[in-house]
């Protein structure tokens, strides 16, 4: 008797250590950084091959573990009720709950799982291999154990949807990501602007990134030739759009090299304007700051003018404008400095109402809703849902608004600020 139970007790303790097993396994495998093992992989390691071959199909993976995990509770808990039933007859399985409960949470559960999450880079590339021998021993189970379930959740009218969109995922995966590291200080804020700014490219659309048709600069293209190079010369911009008639009627880009060219070859009356000019480009409004960038690369242009459906002038585009949203305001020595936010001794901040969203966020490292407007303007007014006068504040989304100037229907400023630090300041 005495032998059978010493035998028992050592079956009893290799289940909970293959339990222990399955737990890391499950943990770490699921844990460890795809990008490192893909990496790895790349390197030649055979062991994060096995890792990213058994994620292929996690599904398959975690069924195949959880498995083999509740078959060796099973058994734990028959082998210990056939003992303790020997000692205690009916009381058995009350001091098998007791007894066994613990050890299969502390030794089986907890801590398997613990250390998994401290080094799952490193458990998961030693177990992939005795994990896919099992994966593979028990996929007929495995199947028809999902199967099972997925037809079972049918039947509750909830289908498994297995078209999942990875590209998406993926980013949120590295958003956050990279979130976590700067609120832990381990990304710099800029380094995390510019990096989520290319994230966040697939999301915004050219309206998001656009200069107003309000606020480009053109040229009549009926101008003289000396006019139009007067004009040209005083702006600060390399390219302008030319009109003809009427500003919405956009027939051309002239760029200032092809007038210098133009004016060396055949001097300052000697040309015609039309001759100069090179063909616009028009883009829908609706086209994703992503897309746009692609297009620019692939057509080797810089310069685009945005349409609605209606083909009506919306605004320009150029590839420093996409480039901004993941690099920040780029300037050079013909820039003029203006950039519409002006940070105040009190905390507040006098901002133009053109100035998007975005940029205001990034320049004082706050976190203003961009989803329903553009502008700052257009935030107050959709939150006002009116055309505020000036003098009138709001407080919304933990800042406080007040509208400085009013341009018809138009806030041309705002003075904008943090609660909290507005609070503090009253309480200082």
């Amino acid at each position: 008797m005495t032998t059978s139970l010493i035998v028992a007790a050592i079956v009893i303790v290799a289940l909970i250590l293959l339990n222990a097993f399955f737990s890391a396994a499950e943990t770490a495998l699921t844990g460890a950084s795809r990008a490192r093992m893909a990496t790895l992989e790349r390197e030649g390691d055979k062991r994060a091959a096995r890792v990213n071959k058994l994620n292929e199909n996690r599904e398959r993976m975690i069924g195949a573990v959880l498995l083999g995990a509740n078959l060796v509770q099973v058994l734990a808990s028959a082998i210990s009720a056939s003992i303790f039933s020997t000692i205690y007859g009916d009381l058995a399985p009350v001091i098998t709950a007791v007894v066994l409960t613990p050890l299969l949470l502390i030794f089986g559960e907890v801590g398997p799982k613990t250390l998994a999450i401290t080094a799952a880079d490193n458990i998961a590339r030693a177990v992939a291999l005795p994990v896919q021998w099992m994966v593979r021993f028990l996929a007929p189970i495995v199947s028809a154990v999902q199967w099972i379930v997925n037809h079972g959740l049918r039947l509750f009218g909830v289908r498994v949807d297995e078209t999942v969109d990875v590209l998406r995922a993926a980013r949120a995966e590295i958003a956050g990501a990279v979130e976590l590291h700067a609120e832990e200080g381990g990304v710099e804020a800029e380094t995390r602007h510019r990096l989520l700014g290319a994230l966040d490219l697939s999301e915004l659309t050219l309206a998001d990134v656009m200069i107003h048709r309000k606020a480009i600069k053109m040229l009549d293209a009926d101008l003289p030739p000396r006019e139009i190079i007067a004009q040209a010369m005083a702006s600060s911009h390399t390219r302008l759009p030319l009109y003809k008639d009427d500003p919405e009627n956009i027939i051309g880009v002239l760029h200032a090299r092809d007038l210098l060219r133009a004016v060396s070859e055949h001097g300052r009356d000697g040309f015609e304007i039309t001759s100069v000019m090179r063909q616009p480009w028009f883009t829908p409004v609706t086209t994703s700051a992503e897309d746009q960038l692609a297009e620019f690369l692939r057509r080797r242009e810089h310069f685009a003018i945005v349409v609605d459906e209606y083909g009506a002038l919306m605004g320009l585009v150029t590839l420093e404008d996409i480039l901004e949203e993941i690099v920040g305001d780029i300037k050079d020595e013909h820039d003029i400095a203006v950039v519409g936010v002006r940070p105040q001794p009190d905390g507040s901040v006098n901002v133009d109402g053109t100035v998007p969203i975005r940029d205001l966020n990034r320049a004082m490292n706050w976190d203003l809703p961009d989803e329903e407007a553009v502008t700052i303007a257009g935030l107050v007014i959709h939150e006002a849902q009116a055309i505020p006068e000036p003098g009138q504040r709001f407080a919304f989304h933990g800042y406080r608004f007040q509208v400085l100037r009013r341009q018809r229907n138009q806030l041309t400023a705002l003075r904008v600020e943090r609660e909290a630090e507005d609070e503090s300041l009253e309480g200082g």
